[in-house]
Order: structure tokens, then C-alpha cells, then sequence
């Protein structure tokens, strides 16, 4: 997770990366010097690039020293010292919290999918009841009597199913047709007054006539 984040490239350890820059081994030398190069100057290096370096100075403190280099000078803790770090990926689209109105909006729909669909089981219900008490003057047996009130059950629930579905779709069209109308009403509270034409008129009026009545001095 760490490796993902930037560091800024502050002065002090653009001062610090520059001296290790001709003793470190080829392919660490060529990504330093990509984040270093006076011809292309960076504000930020990768985390990770800063820990590979560490890694090499406390594997090569000899090499250091014969640089006259404070192996002190590469760890972690002196190289991030006074630099600041932000995530390397973007950042998601802010989603603003939702209003009051549209909170309760969205629990009266809630309280009203449960009901809708308490009432769909008990009309589920009902149905294969009256079917088995309805067969019972037809004199069939009680497995024709079962599956009758079961075939009754079956085509009310899809009935329910249909009609829960349509009455959903229509919800959410509503539900998104009043957010707009929300943040739309929103923008005009929030919009700055401006003077209309019929009053600058007025206003206009008045300056001259002011100036009219004023004597000449």
C-alpha cells in the first residue's frame, strides 16, 4: 500500500538523492535520475523508490562512507523528514450528502415497498385459501383440490411480482425526476440576485429626473 503513495520532492532531499546519485548500481542510478534531472524538474517521487534506496544503503555503507556519505543520511526516517505524501491514484467523484427532503423521501418508499409486498404475500395467501375452499363443493379429490388452490397461488404471486416491478421502475423514474428538480431549485436559491431590466430602467429614470430637478448652480 505504501509503495503506491508519492512523496514531495522537497530541497533538502533533492540535496540528499544528488551526491548517492553516481554510486548507486545502474538501475536504481537510471530511476533516481529520472525524478532528479534539472532539465525536468519533479515536485513528487514514488514512496517505493525512496525505500529501494534505504534498502541499498544499509546494504552498501562502505560505498557510502567512501563518498564521504552518512549512511544515517539514507534511511527512511531521514529521507522522509519534512516531505508530505498523497495517494498516487486520483481520487473519486465527491458525492454530496443527501438532503433531509430526500432522506425521508426515500423512507416513505422504503415503508411503502414493505407494505406493498406484505400485502403481495398476504394476497398470495388469500387466493390459494379461497381456491381450496371454493373446490371443496366440486367434489375432487383433496390432491386436485391441492393443486388448484397451488396453480390459484402461482398466478397471483406473478401477478404481484409484475406489478411490484412496474410500481419499482415507476418509483425510481420519480425518485430521479425529483433529485434533478431538487438540485435544480437548489442552484436558484444559491444563484446571486440580479438586477433585472425593468429596474435599471426605473433606476435610470430616477437618476435623470434627479439631476432635472437639481438647480443649476
Amino acid at each position: 500500500m505504501m509503495e503506491n503513495l508519492d512523496v514531495s520532492l522537497e530541497p533538502h532531499l533533492l540535496d540528499t538523492l544528488k551526491p548517492v546519485l553516481p554510486i548507486l548500481d545502474s538501475l536504481l542510478r537510471d530511476r533516481v535520475g529520472e525524478f532528479i534531472n534539472e532539465h525536468d524538474a519533479r515536485t513528487t517521487i514514488p514512496y517505493g523508490l525512496l525505500l529501494d534506496i534505504s534498502k541499498w544503503a544499509r546494504s552498501n555503507p562502505a560505498t557510502l562512507r567512501a563518498s564521504s556519505l552518512n549512511p544515517n543520511d539514507y534511511t527512511m526516517i531521514a529521507l522522509l523528514a519534512g516531505t508530505t505524501t498523497s495517494p498516487h491514484g486520483k481520487f473519486g467523484t465527491y458525492v454530496p450528502p443527501k438532503s433531509e427532503e430526500v432522506l425521508a423521501e426515500e423512507r416513505k418508499r422504503e415503508r411503502k415497498a414493505i407494505t406493498t409486498i406484505v400485502n403481495g404475500v398476504f394476497s398470495v395467501g388469500g387466493a390459494g385459501a379461497a381456491a381450496w375452499i371454493g373446490s371443496a363443493s366440486t367434489g375432487w379429490k383433496h390432491e386436485w383440490r391441492v393443486l388448484f388452490s397451488f396453480f390459484i397461488a402461482v398466478v397471483v404471486a406473478i401477478s404481484e411480482i409484475v406489478l411490484f416491478i412496474i410500481w419499482s421502475s415507476r418509483s425510481s423514474l420519480e425518485e430521479r425526476t425529483e433529485e434533478r428538480k431538487y438540485i435544480r431549485s437548489k442552484k436558484v436559491e444559491d444563484a446571486p440576485l440580479e438586477e433585472t431590466e425593468p429596474e435599471k430602467d426605473v433606476t435610470k429614470g430616477l437618476r435623470q429626473r434627479t439631476r432635472t430637478a437639481l438647480p443649476d448652480s
